[in-house]
């Protein structure tokens, strides 16, 4: 069972790839995709050493047919003649007698449920009786025994790769668009190599949205503890996209699974060159498993709490914070005047407050938390004199645990408490419950934030208590370090908001990295959990041999034309293996069909198909128009 409050990395099986095993005791694994056709064996062989000398453990290609699994050969042979021996993943869609092919060459090949055996996902409703879905597994099993006798033969291992954008019609029949039929889609095949007593498997459950990403590994770990399984974990989010959000989407997502012990190899799928995602997963994985060893954290379980299903935690509305709003952000302007769109911002003693907040604040607009004015939080002795000096501005108080008498003496629609686990929780929770204007901040200096941060809400839970939870992260970065900051801020904050426990986020940093830069990731890392959502999302796949395509360049072009269009969802793939499926939330979609030919969707229904790719983005962009003048 996982243990919420203290770091402790999932006992798993040990699996052989080549002669970097996973698993057990071993690290964490890293790897990457390779961009490059297989049958190109120059250009591949040069950027599998470009991603080995960037640290990845494991460098997949895609094989799309026979041809290109025959040609692993030559690319493996290359590569050891230069003296690497970092392992070669085969990754296959669609053909069973492709990965049997590629069996003989790589140290481990990736299946795809959702397209091993069953035909693509067409979203078609199709009913099964018992009798014809038994007939199916029947099928399934026939097709993949003798892969698993070649892997055997060869000591290839096997990762059991379900990509939430390829579930099967059949799957989608008997248990829905739902992390259960993710699940259970994985189970399947597992259960096939534990009756052939095939063990050198790994496991991936991966989706663009983080949400689906995190509740269908919970699930998954808990259906394999069920049934005596302890297969490894491979952990992704497709189609993170490129930048700073494409890292901050995967730290969410792989870094609450992380967070509680989860993970035996990483990849961060990043629109960039493959050897660039290395670093990445480097830093996600290096700060998270630091925690390794930390001070015990003696917390209890809230009774009702799920992990496996979470639900948001209820909370009493205070003001914009809680209830039904969406979970606010709060920065931080001590040192600084630059102005701010984060919906409270913490002034300190007002020394550093300039003119550029001296206004009639609307702060209180209804749930979607976006305040025209930011609310300014002050600290409680000095806002009577704020108040004074400048009347037209909406300025509320913060208290330390210790000042908490002073609570009631300082008037305020909302007030902030500064909490840490290890306060008396008699003491506080009076507090809270006397005073219904009160939000709690939760703050910790513990090796690990998670745990630490946890067992505070928890511990409220199990007192009665309904105040709403804004998490405050500390760090120390310089303007350099921009990254690093925005990878463990997102790790930091993945499970937190995964578990519904969040109402809002408070990022401090004291370097030099900008008080912009630090309050515009708190609103990018509520958008990658889908909390709340304040700019375009761009749902875009890494690319690799499939990709039809220029997708950089098509990306930034889609991006230059539709960065101002707030809340829409743009979906753009490289090829149809995922595509439709990965993005049917999102409101359009950008697909590779064909060599230079591409199919438009209108969220899962394609409205234009094989459009030459000179013309395709001008036709998506034309479509978005039309849609928006017709209210769509």
């Amino acid at each position: 069972m996982t243990d919420l409050f203290n770091y402790r990395r999932r006992e798993t099986s040990v699996v052989c790839v080549g002669d970097t095993p996973m698993g057990g005791g071993y690290p964490i694994r890293l790897q990457s995709m390779t961009t490059t056709p297989t049958c190109d064996t120059e250009a591949s062989v040069a950027q599998a050493k470009r991603i080995a000398d960037a640290g990845g453990e494991y460098v997949r290609l895609t094989t799309q047919g026979v041809k290109e699994a025959e040609n692993l050969r030559n690319i493996n042979a290359r590569l050891r003649a230069d003296g690497y021996t970092v392992p070669l993943v085969a990754d296959v869609h669609f053909n069973p007698r492709v990965a049997e092919v590629a069996a003989l060459y790589a140290e481990k090949v990736r299946i795809n449920p959702g397209n091993y055996v069953d035909p693509a996902r067409t979203f078609k409703k199709i009913e099964y009786t018992d009798e014809e879905y038994a007939a199916e597994l029947k099928k399934i099993e026939e097709r993949f025994v003798p892969l698993l006798d070649i892997c055997r033969a060869h000591h290839t291992a096997i990762r059991i790769g379900v990509n939430h954008g390829s579930l099967s019609d059949r799957i989608m029949s008997r248990y829905g668009d739902t992390p259960e039929g993710i699940v259970e889609s994985c189970m399947e095949f597992l259960r096939i190599c534990r009756r052939e007593r095939f063990d050198d498997v790994v496991i991936s459950i991966k989706a663009s949205n983080t949400v689906v990403m995190v509740r269908s590994v919970r699930l998954l770990v808990s259906a394999m503890e069920a049934e005596g399984m302890d297969y490894p974990l491979h952990l992704g989010v497709t189609e993170a996209g490129e930048g700073e959000d494409g890292r901050i989407k995967s730290a969410v997502g792989i870094g609450a699974l992380l967070a509680d012990g989860l993970g035996d190899t990483v990849r961060v799928s990043l629109t960039e060159e493959p050897e660039a995602e290395i670093p990445v997963a480097r830093h996600l994985v290096d700060y998270v498993t630091s925690r390794a060893g930390h001070a015990p954290i003696p917390a209890e379980a809230a009774p009702g709490f799920s992990w496996l299903r979470p639900e948001r935690r209820p909370t009493r509305r205070v003001a914009n914070v809680g209830g039904d709003c969406v979970p606010v952000v709060v920065s931080s302007r001590t040192g600084c005047a630059e102005p701010s769109s984060a919906d409270y911002v913490y002034i300190g003693d007002g020394r550093a407050w300039t003119d550029w907040a001296d206004t009639d604040s609307d702060s209180d607009n209804g749930t979607d938390g976006n305040a025209k004015r930011p609310v300014l939080v002050a600290d409680f002795g000095e806002c009577a004199a704020l108040r004074a000096a400048h009347p037209g501005a909406d300025i509320v108080p913060i208290f330390p645990h210790t000042a908490m008498p002073f609570v009631g003496l300082v008037p305020g629609r909302v007030k902030f408490l500064v909490l840490q686990y290890g306060v008396a929780a008699e003491e506080y929770a009076a507090c809270l419950k006397a005073h219904p204007e009160v939000v709690a901040v939760c703050m910790t200096n513990h090796a690990n934030r998670l745990g630490e941060q946890r067992a505070l809400v928890h511990e409220m839970m199990l007192a009665g208590v309904q105040t709403p939870v804004v998490f405050c992260q500390m760090y120390r970065h310089s303007a350099e370090e921009k990254g690093d900051f925005q990878i463990e801020a997102a790790a930091d904050m993945g499970a937190l908001m995964m578990d519904g426990l969040c109402d809002g986020i408070w990022l401090m940093n004291d370097g030099t990295l900008p008080a912009a830069d630090v309050e515009s990731t708190a609103f990018a890392i509520l958008q990658a959990a889908r909390l709340r959502t304040t700019k375009t999302e761009y749902i875009s796949c890494p690319g690799c041999g499939r990709t039809l395509y220029d997708l950089r360049s098509t990306i930034a072009r889609i991006k230059e034309a539709t960065a101002s269009m707030a809340g829409l969802k743009i979906g753009i793939m490289g090829c149809i293996v995922n595509g439709p499926g990965e993005m049917a939330d999102a409101d359009y979609g950008y697909v590779g069909a064909g060599r230079g030919r591409i199919s438009l969707y209108r969220r899962k229904e394609c409205v234009a198909k094989n459009i030459p790719e000179e013309e395709a983005v001008e036709r998506l962009l034309s479509l978005i128009e039309e849609d928006r003048r017709q209210g769509n």
